[in-house]
């Protein structure tokens, strides 16, 4: 029986989705209403450089956004599919897709350790 890589980029697609759920509403709640409306105060730059030399946060981060971009990159594939008509080039799309999801994983690393 011949494995198909379709059920780990569902998985992918799935994981990014729920981090983009948890995370990016309160990401823009704080950046977005709180932090302008003065409610809450700004954190100085150095507190989030000591927030980000921890590894650990850093790893998180790296996961977080790789995840988003994988969501992203399923989503635009299969949109461009459906809505665009580029079904017979589904073997392209997906390369350019999930290509750029790597690369921006690959670019998250390399700014970040």
């Amino acid at each position: 029986m011949r494995r198909r890589l379709e059920p780990y980029l569902w998985l992918l697609f799935s994981g990014g989705g729920v981090v983009a759920a948890l995370t990016l509403p309160v990401l823009v709640l704080l950046f977005g209403v709180l932090m302008p409306l003065g409610v809450v105060g700004w954190p100085s730059a150095a507190h989030l450089r000591a927030l980000v030399d921890a590894p650990l946060v850093r790893g998180g981060l790296v996961v977080a956004l790789t995840l988003c971009l994988f969501h992203a990159a399923h989503r635009i594939r299969f949109t461009s599919e459906e809505l665009l008509g580029l079904r017979r080039w589904d073997a392209l799309v997906a390369v350019l897709c999930y290509g750029a999801a790597v690369a921006g994983g690959v670019t998250a690393i390399t700014l970040l350790f």
